[in-house]
């Protein structure tokens, strides 16, 4: 497990463990649970360029992201400057594993196979894929959780955060069962999901849990193409301030992507269209 892994497994408040005591057990300093990257504006514009690569080629690491900043955008940024950006905005190039984890696996947390392989999407609400991904401000970042239908690719909820704390993940987890209740949820295998705060309400409901596989995050392709889609139609567009600006401009968009925007692949009919039918 990561060092960032554990520190989002702490319980800040309202806890049954002191947080001396569950710093203890995960072998980290009080000091860093309270720990903010500072990250300035030099960099800010970097990973907004990052952003912009990851989201065309996520299978690019940071030789071919650095290659690609110093051809296209005339960096002359290093590739550890490049990998430590990367880890804040929590993205890796994604490609199959061909050597073993060697990082400690979390213990409390239980893994579920992928359930999805050559199985046929046939009706809303058999499969709903859920992600996190990076959302570039102009004096800082933000994190977008969002669940999609993956039949008619209706976006079921999502919610923005300045943090990565479990919290907004769990907000738009009941939103989205609120509306309805999935045969099956696909997710990663991040800390998040794998959470049973996260994964108790699916359970509880008898849905069927699917995850990736490590490092695989076209395993839940139609999320993926989610991200790219409001990226180049609304966030690279807008270039948001702040969390008040981007909140309501992203809501708008998912509304507009959720019952104007016609998908070819829906037989140019919108999502709202085939999640209601």
């Amino acid at each position: 497990m990561t060092h960032r892994e554990k520190l989002l497994l702490v319980e800040k408040e309202g806890g049954d463990i002191s947080l001396t005591r569950q710093c203890e057990l995960l072998g980290v300093s009080r000091a860093s649970v309270y720990y903010q990257p500072v990250v300035n504006q030099a960099d800010i514009r970097i990973m907004g360029f990052i952003d912009k690569i990851y989201t065309d080629y996520p299978f690019y690491g940071s030789r071919r992201i650095r290659y690609e900043l110093n051809s296209t955008y005339d960096s002359g940024i290093g590739r550890d400057h490049i990998r430590r950006l990367m880890r804040i905005m929590g993205i890796e190039a994604i490609y199959p594993r061909t050597k073993p984890n060697t990082s400690a696996p979390n213990q409390q947390h239980q893994k579920y196979p992928y359930l999805l392989k050559g199985l046929p999407i046939i009706r809303p609400n058999q499969v709903w894929g859920t992600d996190i991904t990076y959302v570039k401000l102009e004096r800082g970042f933000a994190y977008l959780i969002a669940f999609i239908d993956w039949f008619s690719r209706y976006v079921i909820s999502w919610e923005l955060s300045e943090t990565l704390e479990i919290d907004f993940c769990l907000i738009a987890l009941e939103t989205a069962l609120s509306t309805a209740i999935p045969e099956i949820s696909n997710t990663d295998q991040g800390s998040h999901f794998t959470s049973d705060q996260f994964l108790n309400p699916l359970r509880t409901n008898g849905v069927k849990i699917s995850m990736d596989g490590r490092g695989r995050c076209m395993d839940n392709i139609f999320t993926e193409r989610l991200w790219r889609t409001l990226k180049y139609e609304n966030i690279f567009l807008k270039s948001y301030k702040n969390m008040y600006e981007a909140k309501p401009g992203i809501s708008e968009y998912f509304q507009f992507y959720n019952t104007k925007r016609p998908h070819q692949a829906l037989g140019y009919k919108t999502p709202a269209d085939i999640y209601f039918q």
